[in-house]
């Protein structure tokens, strides 16, 4: 496809910018070095290049979208017709308190909000991602040590199946990471768990449920266990999909949290953004929080600021319009719709699961919670197919892939998340289509692994991609 630069002729133009509406100040000389390589094209050419470009994307709003561990679920559009509003998108963030009051509300209701959803006593919105909000929860924990003097704490401990961003926080943190084994089941091993904690142990980094997609029934002695030691246990929010409004991790022994609002509370996704991740945390934890929390005094709301601060992570309170479509969502649902939402999503993983299982060999065969992986450690011994044969595949059929190879302790995976917004017939469609996909891989092994063959390019050098990217235009 063509670049805006390769299109359009010297002297086309169009009219759909405003009149400029400040006055125009001319230089006495150019500043710039060469002239600007702007593209000439009409009103048309524009249309159409912006229409093409806008086919060769994928979303949610296009088809089905199970990237495991992801969370891709439909952002309902109220969310964005609240964020719009005026007096939302008309603030500025340095307004006195008393012209923001609706503004401060919104952040106090949502603070509240997760807050009881989490299980946690004080939340902070200023993180801007959830890695951001990682950074942040592990900058709590080592405040604390460091303000009971107890220096030598400088180990996290993070399992084998963790997300990427967990260790890289831990390191970013200034904290050494001490990688601890999954049992069979895919679960916390408690004898490397005991081994690994010490007087060094300053806590624990751990999604439940884990990136597998099970529970942990262990998890009340997993976090005595840090505790024992004197660490804390940090809550990894990304699969609190599959267990809000049904258990907190506050109560599970969780001392802080961060929340992936794109991913729970379905605000924008990646390159909808921008993105959110608060942080939730212990009543003993509240004063080392960042920036300012939203509060209410009598009738009216102010900004509260922690006496022991870790210091601001963000500019001023955060993306305060991701807020917005965080609390649209949570006041739509209401108390035993955000249950119902859970529930649907372990519900539909779980449906998909088991219609699978006879073609597909599942890398954990018990009841999951929000997601399942599914190897091809098999297929690819046998037969030659790999995971990644099976997701290029479904480029065919307009699905978009699962997420693949991960969680690493899994060879050849491929993990799927429907979410609770996948309809039955939907979901039916799509496992017939990984059912034909695995048949054509046993019949015509070749054919899958030559796929995709419908969609405008097959498969690109993704290692030189990767290594040597091409992100400027030549003139």
């Amino acid at each position: 496809m063509e670049l805006i630069f390769e299109i359009g002729e010297e002297g086309r133009q169009l009219d759909i910018f405003p009149k400029c509406d400040v006055p125009e100040v001319k230089l006495n000389a150019n500043p710039r070095k060469q002239e600007l390589h702007l593209p000439h094209v009409s009103e048309q050419e524009l249309s159409r290049h912006y229409t093409k470009l806008a086919k060769r994307t994928h979303g949610v709003n296009d088809g089905f979208y199970p990237l495991g561990s992801c969370t891709m679920k439909y952002n309902p559009k109220i969310d964005e017709e609240m964020a719009a509003l005026p007096g939302f998108t008309g603030v500025h963030p340095l307004a006195p308190v008393e012209s923001v009051q609706g503004c401060l509300e919104v952040m106090d209701t949502l603070q509240k909000d997760l807050a009881e959803i989490a299980g946690m006593d004080a939340v902070t919105l200023q993180p801007a991602a959830g890695a951001h909000g990682e950074f942040t929860g592990l900058l709590l924990i080592k405040a604390y040590h460091e303000s009971r003097n107890d220096m030598k704490r400088n180990k996290i401990i993070v399992p084998d199946s963790a997300h990427g961003t967990n260790p890289a926080s831990a390191v970013m943190a200034g904290f050494e990471v001490i990688n601890i084994p999954s049992d069979d089941k895919g679960c916390v091993d408690l004898d490397g768990l005991r081994a690994a904690v010490g007087e060094d142990t300053a806590g624990l980094m751990l999604t439940n449920p884990n990136t597998v997609g099970v529970f942990d029934k262990n998890i009340l002695e997993i976090t005595k266990i840090v505790h024992e030691a004197g660490g804390l246990c940090y809550y990894d929010g990304a699969n609190l999909n599959a267990v809000m409004g049904q258990c907190r991790p506050g109560d599970m022994g969780f001392d802080v949290l961060h929340i992936n609002l794109h991913k729970t509370f379905a605000t924008p996704h990646g390159g909808g953004g921008p993105g959110s991740g608060p942080v939730g945390c212990k009543e003993f934890l509240k004063k080392f929080l960042p920036g300012f929390t939203a509060v209410k005094n009598g009738d009216c709301y102010d900004k509260s600021y922690a006496t022991d601060t870790i210091g601001d992570l963000r500019t001023m309170g955060g993306n305060f319009l991701v807020m917005v479509k965080a609390l649209t969502y949570i006041t739509t649902l209401g108390k035993e719709g955000i249950k119902e939402a859970s529930s649907n999503a372990v519900l539909n993983a779980n449906y998909m699961r088991v219609k699978l299982s006879k073609t597909y060999h599942m890398a954990y065969p018990v009841t999951c919670m929000h997601e399942f992986v599914m190897t091809l450690e098999e297929e690819h011994k046998q037969i030659n197919i790999a995971a990644m044969d099976i997701a290029k595949a479904m480029l065919d059929y307009g699905i978009h892939p699962p997420t693949m190879y991960f969680p690493l302790i899994v060879h050849e995976a491929l993990m799927i998340e429907p979410t609770e917004t996948e309809t039955k017939e939907e979901m039916d469609h799509v496992i017939s289509v990984l059912k034909e996909i695995h048949d054509k891989a046993v019949s015509d092994p070749d054919y899958i692994r030559n796929s995709p063959h419908t969609t405008v390019i097959s498969r690109p050098d993704e290692v030189k991609a990767a290594r040597t990217p091409v992100v400027a235009y030549e003139f």
